[in-house]
C-alpha cells in the first residue's frame, strides 16, 4: 500500500522500509510513531488525503490529536485545481503538526451542507473537535499556513 488513507480509527500508512501497513490512530498523530513490523520510526502525513465517507470525516476532525485543515472542494473547480498543489506543499510543511484532508462537495454533500459551505474552495481548520477559522478562495502556500497559525495563536 503506497497511497495514505483515513479510515474510522486513523491513518494508514505504509512503512517506507518494509511496506507494512500502519493505522496511526487519531488520538495520537503529532507523536512519534513506529512500525508495527520492522519498529521504523514512521514520519510526519505530508501529503492531503482524500475524505471518503461522513464516518471519516467525523473521526478526523473529532479525534485528531493535531489540527485538522479541511480543504472543501469540487473536481469542475478551477481554483480548487489552482489550490491543490498548493496544499500539497501546505501539508509537507506541517508534516506531524497538523494534518491536510480534502472532502469533495459533490461526493459527500451532506457534510459540506452540515457546514454551510456556500462557495469552493472553502478551508476550515479544525482544532480539538471544534471548528477553529474558515477561509474561502484560492490561496497560495504561505497565506494558508499564516491562516492556520494564526487560527492556533487565536485559540490558545
Amino acid at each position: 500500500m503506497n497511497a495514505v488513507q483515513l479510515d474510522e480509527r486513523g491513518v494508514l500508512v505504509a512503512c517506507q522500509k518494509c511496506d507494512q501497513r500502519n493505522r496511526l490512530h487519531y488520538e495520537r498523530l503529532g507523536e512519534t510513531l513506529r512500525c508495527g513490523k520492522c519498529q521504523t520510526e514512521l514520519p510526519g502525513v505530508s501529503q492531503p488525503i482524500d475524505v471518503a465517507t461522513d464516518d471519516q470525516f467525523s473521526a478526523v476532525t473529532r479525534r485528531a490529536h493535531i489540527p485538522v485543515l479541511v480543504d472543501f472542494w469540487a473536481s469542475w473547480c478551477g481554483p480548487c485545481k489552482m489550490v491543490a498543489p498548493e496544499l500539497v506543499k501546505v501539508a509537507a510543511e506541517g508534516r506531524g503538526r497538523w494534518l491536510v484532508v480534502k472532502v469533495n462537495t459533490e461526493a459527500l454533500p451532506a457534510v459540506a451542507q452540515r457546514f454551510g459551505i456556500a462557495s469552493i474552495p472553502t478551508l476550515v481548520l479544525f482544532h480539538g473537535g471544534v471548528e477553529a477559522a474558515r477561509q474561502s478562495g484560492a490561496m497560495p502556500a504561505q497565506r494558508i499556513q499564516t491562516f492556520i497559525q494564526d487560527a492556533l495563536s487565536a485559540a490558545r
